[in-house]
């Protein structure tokens, strides 16, 4: 099965990504949010280059979607590229006091510098991004302890760039999802349309549900459609389970079979599904090993 055509939207985007160069310009500290199911997928290929030499924090959030093993082995992974991930479920408001704290410990740094130039100490400004529907709008309520932001689930258009005070010490700015202008990894781009993490791009959901029991199977987590529907699949690919499914439970109804898969997924009615694991590598197995673990259990 091809992957579906996920249509972009190259002219919105495009400006969106210009006004959010302008306004990195003016921060200290830049907050990324990753999707805690699919960190590499929901990392922009550009963002390194647009923080430069800026202290980034990244936030896994949906921590409450992958198991603790999984969070184990992605904090694991990411301190051995030398990054300390905050997980967090902003929809719950799990974990955003270290996400504060993280903040305010930039902001220390900022204004020592400053000071150290004869300068006034300021507000530490922040500025939060992501793909859409990563939970950064949820991240922002929390931090503010009032809900200031709506969510938006379309890509680049839907706000404007806008600073909200979260406190004497942090300005942050609230900055819409932005998507790459393209995106040539095909896996990358259905695990986005999975997880409802690419905003209201188009595609067909019939072909994304097949591709996620594909995955779901390819990482063992094939049990979790067992059941939830009670219908097994026996050396058939995602699309013949779904029609499978369909005739099952929906009257034959693929489209509404689809959607409810789908739907099932993102709520986490099929329980905490991670659809990536860390890249194995000889880093990941050096810190696994100082942590204690058995080296048999090592590579995922």
């Amino acid at each position: 099965m091809t992957s579906p055509a996920i249509q972009w939207y190259p002219g919105h985007i495009a400006k969106a990504e210009k006004a959010l160069r302008e306004q990195l310009k003016l921060v200290d500290v830049v907050l990324e949010v990753r999707d805690a199911r699919i960190p590499l997928a929901t990392e922009h290929p550009q963002v390194q280059q647009w923080v430069g030499s800026k202290d980034r924090v990244l936030v896994l959030n949906r921590l409450d979607m992958v198991s603790a093993e999984m969070r184990q082995q992605w904090s694991d992974w990411f301190n051995a590229q030398g990054t300390l991930p905050l997980f967090t479920d902003a929809q719950h408001g799990k974990g955003i006091q270290a996400v504060m704290k993280a903040t305010q410990v930039v902001g220390a740094k900022v204004n020592q510098k400053r000071r150290d130039r004869g300068l006034l100490p300021r507000p530490v400004r922040a500025v939060v991004i992501g793909f859409p529907n990563v939970g950064k709008s949820a991240l922002i309520n929390r931090l503010l302890k009032r809900r200031v932001v709506e969510s938006a689930r379309r890509a680049g258009i839907t706000r404007q760039l806008r600073w909200v005070r979260i406190s004497e010490q942090i300005e942050l700015l609230d900055a819409p999802g932005v998507l790459p202008a393209r995106l040539d990894d095909q896996e990358a781009a259905l695990k986005l349309a999975i997880c409802d993490d690419i905003g209201e791009a188009a595609y067909d959901n019939q072909r994304v549900a097949a591709a996620l029991i594909d995955l779901l199977y390819r990482l063992n987590y094939g049990q979790a459609l067992a059941s939830r529907y009670e219908v097994e699949l026996e050396d058939q690919s995602g699309e013949a389970y779904l029609h499978a499914l369909a005739a099952a439970k929906y009257q034959g109804d693929a489209e509404r079979t689809a959607r409810q898969l789908l739907n099932d997924f993102r709520v986490g009615n099929l329980g905490a599904i991670a659809l990536e694991h860390p890249p194995f590598n000889e880093s990941l197995n050096a810190c696994k090993r100082q942590r204690g673990y058995d080296q048999s259990n090592a590579g995922d």
